[in-house]
């Protein structure tokens, strides 16, 4: 994590004190007895919000996922709250002290290493026993790598549908691929650098080789990278250069076509293959008979296809 060089790390808290926005977030209403789930950073520093950095002034502790890697942040911006680990293995138990001391009042952050709590990281546990002791619970929006991948994909669906972590396991991985292979929606994975390569693997053992599949590495780090290509390339482009099995991955997926798109992949495949042995006009018969898409349209897209193969 870094901060830009013009703003030195010592001098971040004396800065933001003198934004005149700062005033603003002291006049909100900041409840006692809460819990506040407080998304951070996913890499630069800097995409903390001022919000964030408000609540995180004011809390009585911050729970958080490691408390090395909370303490550097909060150090960053000149912050030193108690930290209480809150990770996958003492979520319940943890989860019994935090009540206990919001039902005395305090006020409590929740923090993950990177990004928003309880969005494939520790959290979702503590946040289910706050709600049902009937404490209140108070989101922080901020940085998540799947909408930051999302929005530089280019990928264009009006709906993702976010799976997270596959398993390490192969059986298991693909077991869970299958199920996926119907999904409009455009598919949102993480992945860890050590596995990239076998989820690669995977997807385009599961999937059809022209689906666009958009890899994002190190996102807002120094090193960030974001390639798009079918998936059938995806290895090759992986194997290439060995800085492309670091750093952690947001893996998109484009969805399935939609069923009038199948008919017409279908049509063109079929195409193709009547154009080796009959003309243009009897491949376009034949296959307007076989799949029940219009003749003209058909003969249209053979005689492009003819082009395209210089013949």
């Amino acid at each position: 994590m870094t901060v830009p060089e013009s703003v030195p790390a010592s001098n971040v808290a004396n800065v933001l004190a003198n934004l005149p926005v700062m005033g603003d977030l002291a006049h909100q209403s900041y409840p006692s007895a809460t819990l506040y789930v407080v998304a951070t950073p996913i890499g630069n520093v800097t995409d903390i919000s001022l919000r964030a950095l408000h609540v995180l002034s004011l809390v009585n502790a911050v729970a958080c996922e490691d408390t090395r890697n909370t303490a550097q942040l909060m150090t960053r911006f000149g912050l030193h709250q108690p930290l209480i680990a809150a990770h996958q293995h003492n979520e319940r138990e943890v989860a019994e002290t935090l009540i206990a001391r919001l039902q005395a009042g305090e006020r409590i952050a929740l923090v993950s290493d990177a990004g928003t709590p309880a969005v494939s990281d520790p959290g979702a546990r503590i946040v289910d026993a706050v709600r049902a002791a009937g404490l209140r619970v108070l989101p922080l929006p901020g940085a998540s790598a799947a909408v930051t991948a999302l929005s530089a994909s280019g990928l264009v669906n009006d709906q993702f549908y976010f799976v997270g972590f596959l398993p390490a396991k192969a059986k298991q991985r693909e077991n869970v691929l299958q199920t996926l292979r119907a999904v409009t929606a455009t598919l949102v994975f993480y992945e860890a650098p050590h596995r990239i390569l076998d989820c690669a693997a995977a997807l385009a053992a599961v999937f059809e080789p022209q689906r666009v599949v958009v890899f994002a590495r190190e996102l807002t780090k120094m090193f960030e990278e974001i390639h798009r290509c079918p998936l059938s390339e995806a290895e090759a482009w992986i194997k290439a250069d060995p800085h492309r099995e670091k750093g952690e991955f947001v893996v998109l997926l484009a969805g399935a076509p939609a069923a009038e798109e199948e008919q017409d992949l279908e049509a063109e495949r079929i195409l193709k293959i009547l154009l080796t042995e009959c003309s243009v006009k009897q491949a376009a018969n034949l296959a307007a008979q076989i799949t029940g898409r219009k003749k003209n349209a058909l003969y249209d897209r053979a005689l492009q296809m003819k082009a395209e193969d210089g013949q």
